[in-house]
């Protein structure tokens, strides 16, 4: 039987920087691809796409290649919104051989909301009916949550000529948010979204503030999935804040049976502590921001680091929480040479000044 030949797309990037920009690219995505690279070269590779960057005369030369139209295109804009991103305020120009076939986005899906309840008090769940939910089984968790200004019909975001997302303006300007699938129910056809609850944050919460006042029957629309995937290992540790609960118990309740599992969460108090169900065995650690001594910090770092130090080699390291607490668990974990495909480390939020 003849093997199935990729679909093929190249495109020109022109930074201010292309080498450091390479440099980005690598760091950046180690913890979602498998990366391979040399001097001027790196290679991306995932289930369903290879990405082929290479340094060329001060640009950036890229070739994608996919086993379908709607994987070609949403490779193509996923490394462009990177790109742009990585780029900032320099100026910076990506083309593609070929315009984008498709006139929306291919992994949009409108989904009506069934119900709202709180698990906590500072935890909200809202349930989504889908259509189609076999994207959301098993793979990535996050999502991009797109809700539609009220009163005005959704329009939906559509694809520029140079690969990045063309999101709706002025009227029709959409409140975009990411946000973990916490559970999916296959029989109902639905998606479980957690959100937590800001009662006396300092920042607008939109996100939020949509959970709390959202009504049955509306009709929003998710991207995605995409990105934090399952750790795929006999052992992991689990460790996180309230922001990485829904990710957290999403693992919990996906890992094989068998699975031996340590979880170090750090909430409010005891009232946001959550049943994580599990077929694997799970030892769950709580920490209480509310019992902490006056003004300390840190206290979930130095807690990961004591656990890392005896965790059994093979083990997965999956961390979310606060930029500052990330950016020491990295240090720390690069420190010890921890195996970087065995460690998924993000920051999902992060501390503001008073």
């Amino acid at each position: 039987m003849n093997a199935v030949q990729p679909l093929k797309l190249s495109g020109v990037a022109l930074p201010k920087d292309a080498e450091r920009m390479l440099d980005e690219i690598c760091e950046h995505f180690i913890e979602h691809a498998d990366v391979q690279r040399s001097k001027d070269h790196a290679l991306l590779k995932s289930k369903d796409s290879t990405t082929s960057i290479r340094l060329a005369d001060s640009k950036l030369l890229i070739e994608l290649a996919c086993e379908s139209e709607a994987a070609l295109q949403l490779n193509r804009t996923m490394i462009a919104e990177h790109l742009f991103y990585f780029a900032g305020e320099d100026p910076f120009e990506l083309t593609w051989s070929e315009h984008s076939l498709l006139a929306v986005l291919p992994n949009i899906h409108e989904v009506t909301v069934v119900s709202a309840e709180d698990v906590s008090p500072h935890m909200r769940r809202v349930k989504f009916a889908c259509a189609d939910i076999a994207p959301f089984v098993g793979g990535d968790m996050h999502v991009r949550l797109l809700v539609p200004p009220k009163g005005r019909p959704p329009v939906w975001p559509g694809i520029r000529q140079d690969g990045r997302v063309a999101w709706p303006e002025g009227e029709d300007e959409l409140l975009v948010r990411i946000y973990t699938i916490r559970a999916v129910d296959i029989e109902r056809r639905e998606l479980w979204v957690d959100f937590l609850q800001h009662p006396s944050s300092p920042v607008a919460t939109p996100g939020a503030d949509f959970a709390r006042d959202v009504q049955p029957g509306e009709k929003v629309a998710l991207l995605g999935p995409g990105g934090g995937s399952l750790p795929a290992a006999q052992s992991i540790l689990l460790v996180g804040d309230e922001s990485a609960l829904p990710a957290i118990a999403r693992i919990a309740a996906e890992v094989a049976p068998g699975t031996r599992m340590q979880a170090i969460i750090e909430v409010l108090d005891e009232a946001e502590e959550q049943p994580l169900p599990s077929a694997g065995s799970l030892d769950v650690r709580w920490l209480h921001r509310r019992s902490y001594p006056a003004g300390a910090k840190g206290i979930l770092a130095e807690e990961v680091r004591k656990a890392v130090a005896s965790i059994e080699d093979g083990t997965f390291v999956w961390v979310a929480c606060e930029k500052e607490d990330v950016r020491s668990i990295r240090a720390f974990l690069k420190s010890r040479r921890h195996d970087k495909k065995m460690m998924y480390v993000a920051w999902y939020w992060e501390q503001h000044s008073a």
